[in-house]
């Protein structure tokens, strides 16, 4: 980043400060959940999920080929991911008034998206809290190292991020690899995690009980293998788009990302997080989860009210980072933070950058 560059982003930095140093009382009357909407969007989501459901286990049963149920999970598994986000919602309290409802609800959740509701939540409210500080990346999102970092792994490990931070890994067995197997550990173990650190047991526990029990009284109506054909089909969608969001929405080229000494939340929301440019039915599953500069500046937004107050808004659309879904594959190439151009590089980049430094040195010497 030349300096013409860092000064346009200042600038651009201390407008955003200027103009939405109000934005509590911009975003205040969107935070009142609706307890009619909440339980109208459960209740459409649930039905639209489970009747599909449904059908593609009709499919199994009547042995109709495996590649119905797998096309068809194309859409049941972006309907769980809105499923996932009436349970996100839940866990930020934002989805109805009362505690009790939105824990209930966010529980029933999780036992479609094998999630943890509890510890998963806790997880995202640090994710939140740190957004784009450099220290904390890999808790709650991707994580993210400096050239710095990535310059003194050792070759196995620079070999792990390169395969972590791949459009191989992220779109093919990283989202089941997250889903189903990296939420049935605790890796999180300091103090902030102290009072959910057993709830991934527990649910665990729950979950596996919760599809023995089903799988054994559906094998009354067929193969009880065609249960978990099912729900393997649907997770492995779910999981794959999920992990790609929780990519794109923090990772892309002009990202904001900060020091803890120098970090700023609102700056960290609004240029630290993307507007998603999806089409509006897209919008419509995934819980407008897209407007997510204005979830991350008050998470306490429930999701049926995020795309009203960006169109009452426009000041929150001035200075995001809006992405479409073209443009949005070329954040796979963000793959490190580059802490003297202030932006994201690719390991292409990054190569480049090693071996100008390497040559500038042999010249000096």
């Amino acid at each position: 980043m030349n300096a013409a560059a860092a000064n346009s982003n200042q600038e651009v930095y201390e407008n955003i400060k200027q103009e939405l140093k109000d934005w509590h009382k911009l975003l205040k009357e969107y935070q009142i959940p609706d307890t009619k909407k909440a339980l109208f969007h459960t209740a459409l989501t649930f039905l639209m999920y489970g009747s599909v459901w449904v059908l593609q286990y009709w499919l199994l049963a009547n042995d109709y080929s495996f590649w119905w149920v797998l096309a068809i999970s194309i859409f049941n598994g972006v309907a769980l991911g809105r499923v996932f986000i009436i349970q996100h919602d839940c866990g930020h309290k934002s989805f109805t008034p009362k505690k009790w409802l939105n824990d209930t609800i966010g529980t029933i959740c999780s036992f479609m998206t094998i999630i943890p509701y509890k510890y998963w939540a806790k997880s995202h409210d640090f994710h939140h809290a740190h957004n784009g500080q450099l220290e904390t990346s890999d808790i709650g999102d991707f994580e993210c190292l400096t050239t710095e970092q990535y310059a003194a792994l050792s070759i196995k490990k620079k070999i792990r991020y390169r395969v972590y931070r791949s459009p191989a890994y992220i779109l093919t067995l990283g989202g089941i690899i997250y889903v189903a197997i990296f939420n049935r550990f605790r890796f999180l173990k300091s103090e902030y995690f102290e009072k959910v650190k057993n709830n991934v047991t527990v649910n665990n526990f729950l979950f596996v009980s919760a599809y023995v029990l089903l799988a054994f009284g559906l094998s009354f109506v067929s193969d009880w293998k065609n249960f978990f054909i099912v729900q393997f089909a649907n997770l492995f969608v779910f999981g794959t788009m999920a992990l790609w969001f929780f990519y794109v929405q923090h990772q892309y080229e002009e990202v904001y990302k900060e020091g803890k000494e120098n970090w700023n939340y609102l700056l960290s929301a609004i240029r630290g997080s993307t507007f998603y440019q999806l089409p509006r039915f897209m919008h419509f599953m995934t819980g407008n989860i897209g407007y997510h500069h204005i979830h991350h500046l008050c998470p306490s937004i429930p999701f049926y009210n995020l795309r009203k107050c960006s169109i009452e808004n426009p000041i929150f659309q001035k200075y995001c980072i809006p992405l479409t879904v073209t443009q949005s594959f070329k954040a796979i190439f963000a793959n490190m933070w580059d802490e003297d151009s202030k932006k994201m590089i690719s390991f292409g980049e990054f190569k480049a950058k090693m071996k100008n430094k390497q040559e500038s040195n042999s010249q000096k010497s």
